[in-house]
């Protein structure tokens, strides 16, 4: 009772507006749920090996989360995605790898997610005793001028020899490289699948032209549903996408295929039913939606991750994959940030809008 009356305390006057919610449009009886036998319900009878449900089940059991069927990942590959001394100087302890996998353990995490560098140089010391997930591509961002684009780290196969038990991609749909990406991960995931690892693909949009003079539409929810769809198209075994800020990019922007009737049908204005055609996007639910944490603001840091995982958990999403937030702070700050968001899926009295 008490983590409940905290959480609401969190959300402040926008408690109800979170809380109280109900999808009329996408309801929540037509959705896969996360449970305790989520793996069993969704993986058993598809195409995965069993090696590669004992790794999805490794990474639903273990931590805080485990078997509720939540995820509560950290992730740390903005050293390469936007440089190391603009994402550790506020905390240059995270400069040492060792840091980024002694917090996720610290944290309770499901996983940790990181580069091949940060993984494979502690891998004897920690493979057996939390799941890892290595990122096997990356925008290098040296480039000038930067582009678009993301390329292979290294091998599936040299992930698997340190114990992985996951294999993380991005895909920047939308970007002129988005083909070239789409066949090297597919390949790459099915390579994962055979050695008996399971996928996590970051849905992520690039396009200039996705930026208008009146908005933003890189988190738009019809965009960045139709990419979760292409993203579990290729068998990505769980989905990370941006939480949703809003709709209609195909109608505004002016391209794709869209009807003023699937907005109408499909979501309303409402974060939750936003998330919710995301979750829709991703087979129903069958693959788990995770959303971003997004950046560190300070201050305000706790509130916003409590809200995305409200909304994330009551729009049928799987969890949260959540990294600046806590690593651009002290490790016992950290943890307890980790921690607060995992109270929201441990919260019996927060339930499927």
């Amino acid at each position: 009772m008490k983590t409940h009356e905290n959480i609401v305390e969190q959300l402040g006057d926008k408690a109800s507006f979170y809380l109280d919610h109900v999808s009329e449009k996408i309801t929540k009886d037509e959705l896969q749920l996360p449970d305790k036998n989520f793996v069993d319900k969704v993986f058993v009878h598809s195409n995965r090996n069993p090696q590669v449900l004992r790794s999805l089940a490794q990474l639903y059991g273990h931590g805080n989360l485990k078997d509720t069927g939540y995820l509560s990942i950290l992730p740390v590959d903005q050293g390469i995605e936007h440089s190391a001394a603009f994402s550790f100087y506020k905390n240059p302890d995270y400069f040492d790898p060792e840091n980024i996998i002694k917090l996720a353990v610290e944290a309770g995490c499901n996983g940790v997610a990181s580069t091949f560098g940060v993984l494979g140089l502690n891998a004897r010391k920690y493979a057996h005793k939390i799941p890892f997930i290595v990122k096997i591509n990356h925008n290098e961002l040296l480039t000038y001028p930067n582009k678009y684009d993301q390329t292979l780290f290294g091998k599936v196969k040299n992930a698997w020899d340190m114990g992985a038990v996951a294999v993380g991609a991005t895909i920047y749909f939308g970007s002129e490289e988005s083909n070239r990406q789409l066949k090297e991960i597919s390949e790459a995931f099915e390579e994962a699948h055979n050695l008996g690892m399971a996928t996590i693909l970051w849905c992520y949009l690039r396009n200039d032209g996705f930026k208008t003079e009146k908005e933003d539409y890189h988190a738009a929810a019809d965009l960045t549903g139709q990419a979760n769809h292409l993203g579990v198209t290729i068998q990505a075994d769980i989905i990370k996408q941006k939480l949703p800020t809003n709709n209609f990019g195909f109608k505004n922007i002016g391209f794709g295929k869209y009807d003023d009737d699937m907005y109408e049908t499909l979501t309303t204005v409402h974060p939750i039913d936003l998330c919710r055609l995301q979750v829709a996007n991703c087979y129903m639910g069958k693959i788990g939606l995770i959303n971003s944490g997004g950046g560190s603001k300070g201050e305000s840091d706790l509130v916003d991750a409590i809200t995305t995982a409200v909304i994330n958990k009551r729009a049928g999403g799987s969890g949260l994959i959540m990294g600046r937030k806590a690593f651009q702070r002290p490790l016992k700050e950290g943890v307890e940030l980790i921690k607060a968001v995992q109270d929201v899926y441990l919260d019996k009295q927060i339930t499927i809008a």
